[in-house]
């Protein structure tokens, strides 16, 4: 009787050992899937975010030197009109992130900051120059450089880098969709992302 009992008890014993290592490998392989889901997710949204403005400015440059002394001023001047296309937008393949499959967290580290291109296209009028002042190559580098300040000055005071971050914000509240999804936790800059609209706190 007693080698029948103990035999039922080993037998138990091992269908028991069989049963948790076999629950232990699916939960290892459903954690692996999760991870491989997350990092692909991550990659697919690895694109540009853009947001696109349009300028447009009237300027006037002008230039004028010294010649044989004070006793004469060589003049040059000319209108300048920009029209001016801006994009702004983030390079989210260049976003930072771990993956924690212990605490089932994605942690991303760091966000690349915005990159703003300026493409302006030039037309000049009224070009007038003095003999002994003619315009030169440094005078039509002087004015993109003048210009591309100017605008530069007028995409911060614009709306378009507010916009460029809720693009972004949208694509980060893919993450946190896809993380909760799974029962997984998305982290930011150290801090747990418990809700959607915590993610219009986040800081740049």
């Amino acid at each position: 009787m007693r080698k029948i009992v103990f035999g039922v008890v080993i037998t138990l014993i091992i269908l028991f050992t069989f049963k948790y290592c076999g629950d232990k490998r699916e939960d290892k392989m459903v954690l692996q899937e999760h991870s491989a889901l997350i990092k692909e997710q991550v990659r697919n949204v690895g694109k540009l975010v853009v947001t696109e403005g349009h300028f447009s400015e009237v300027f006037t440059y002008k230039n004028s030197k010294a010649i044989f002394g004070d006793l004469l001023e060589a003049k040059k001047q000319a209108i300048v009109i920009v029209n001016a296309d801006v994009t702004i937008g983030y390079d989210l393949s260049q976003i930072e992130y771990e993956i924690d499959e212990t605490s089932k967290t994605l942690l991303i580290l760091s966000i690349p900051e915005e990159e703003i291109t300026i493409s302006p296209d030039f037309e000049y009028y009224d070009i007038q120059a003095d003999f002994f002042n003619q315009f030169e190559a440094q005078d039509y580098n002087d004015i993109k450089a003048t210009v591309r300040a100017s605008l530069m000055k007028k995409v911060e005071a614009s709306d378009l880098k507010l916009n460029a971050q809720n693009r972004l914000i949208s694509e980060l509240a893919k993450f946190y969709i896809l993380t909760n999804s799974l029962g997984w936790t998305l982290q930011y800059d150290g801090s747990p992302i418990t809700e959607i609209d915590a993610l219009q706190n986040i800081k740049f």
